[in-house]
């Protein structure tokens, strides 16, 4: 991700400016600190020759990357696994080189003597399928963008429709490839948060906890399916995007730049927005009233760094992602009671107080379902104004109600 934040900042003047466009598009651009998780971070490589989906189709040579922090026990019994966000990928600690400008997303909860200490834990973290950073060197999926190998083409919207479930079990496969027996933690924000819950229904004997952030419970709620919709509706109206049949020629970038903007505000939360913007113009002496060109800051910044994200994106896999979090409803049951009471594993659910996509109500009911069914949950939030995004940017500040929930 380290390219994508060198990406965001060219052209952005001010301080300001840099961070919100760094933190709007949700790439791992957080600065290098001295405590960082120091042990060199390598990607690596997981092939499956062949996977069949929820849905019952094929997908020959699945690839997707990972990366691992400390070292597994004999045993197998001492992983933690992490899953990523929507736009996020498996690097979540440490840096690829040295000369790197910055670190994995959660670098401040993983590493030696942090809370998922990797003195203790063996911690796992994978792109998923469809993964949206497929120009990024660092990414490595499978997905529309990839080549048919039954074909010799890229699939295109030829590709199968994916679930979360989908996105668990090739991290099933993974595990078992690792020798890996036990989680002692699956935890994951947002999208990530879906698979902590979805690894908690499908394989109750096999993780001990879960920690979903900014969760949407277990299972997508109507509204939040059709803010996702709204999320997708600028691809699909771009002409570029030509009903996912744009390979080898001119992308859908402004149709995929606006739904990164859509994308972001809707992370995002009024307080952080005016703290950071307030009401300036972008440039001193270009007021919007004078000009239709002119723009407030909030939304010159907004463009230009969904602008430079959606050039090492692609639109399809976006849209995939869109219908994979549509789709979600853990085990796929269609009584949720029926993948609650599945559930084994110690619970605590993170919420971010100025969340306004994945409401903390959407955690409260999952908490009083898990305890109604006499399960182990708890239930705690980040206060800022951040918004959704506070799960990834201000997880430190629970870092010892993290750190207590996995040693007990």
């Amino acid at each position: 991700m380290q390219n994508i934040a060198k990406n965001l900042f060219t052209g952005l003047a001010g301080s300001k400016r840099m961070i919100a466009a760094c933190l709007l598009t949700l790439s791992a651009c957080l600065p290098f600190s001295a405590n960082a998780y120091d042990a060199p971070v390598t990607k690596e490589v997981f092939e499956l020759p062949s996977y069949t989906t929820v849905g019952g189709q094929v997908i020959r040579q699945v690839r997707i990357g990972y990366e691992s922090y400390g070292r597994l026990n004999a045993k197998g019994t001492n992983a933690v696994l992490i899953c990523h966000f929507l736009s996020g990928t498996s690097h979540a600690a440490g840096k690829y080189r040295s000369s790197d400008p910055t670190v994995g997303y959660w670098d401040s909860i993983i590493g030696e003597g942090k809370p998922i200490d990797t003195s203790k834990y063996f911690v796992l973290s994978s792109d998923t399928l469809v993964n949206l950073g497929v120009g990024d060197p660092n990414v490595i999926t499978t997905g529309p963008a990839s080549v048919n190998p039954n074909t010799g083409r890229i699939y295109g919207l030829g590709f199968p429709i994916v679930t979360i479930q989908d996105f668990v079990r090739i991290q099933k496969a993974l595990a078992d490839k690792l020798g890996i027996k036990k989680f002692v933690l699956v935890m994951g924000a947002s999208m990530g948060a879906m698979q902590a819950s979805e690894w908690a229904t499908d394989y109750p004997d096999m993780v001990e906890r879960i920690i979903p952030v900014t969760s949407s419970g277990f299972e997508s709620s109507a509204y939040f399916i059709q803010t996702l919709q709204n999320w997708s509706y600028p691809v699909m109206m771009d002409p570029a995007w030509n009903h996912g049949d744009f390979y080898g020629k001119r992308p859908p970038i402004r149709g995929l730049s606006q739904a990164l903007v859509e994308v972001t505000l809707s992370s995002r939360a009024p307080g952080w927005a005016q703290k950071l913007f307030a009401n300036r113009i972008a440039i001193e002496g270009q007021h919007p009233l004078h000009q239709w060109q002119n723009k407030y800051e909030i939304v010159d910044t907004f463009t230009q760094a969904a602008e430079a994200r959606s050039k090492i994106s692609d639109a399809n896999h976006f849209l995939y992602l869109v219908r994979a979090q549509q789709l979600f409803k853990a085990g796929n049951y269609d009584d949720i009671q029926q993948a609650i009471e599945r559930v084994q594993a110690k619970s605590l659910f993170i919420s971010a107080s100025s969340d306004l996509l994945f409401f903390p109500s959407y955690a409260s009911a999952a908490i009083k379902a898990l305890q109604a069914a006499d399960k182990s949950a708890r239930y705690i939030e980040i206060t800022g104004t951040g918004g959704n995004l506070d799960g990834v940017t201000n997880i430190d500040s629970v870092s010892d109600e993290i750190r207590q929930f996995i040693e007990h």
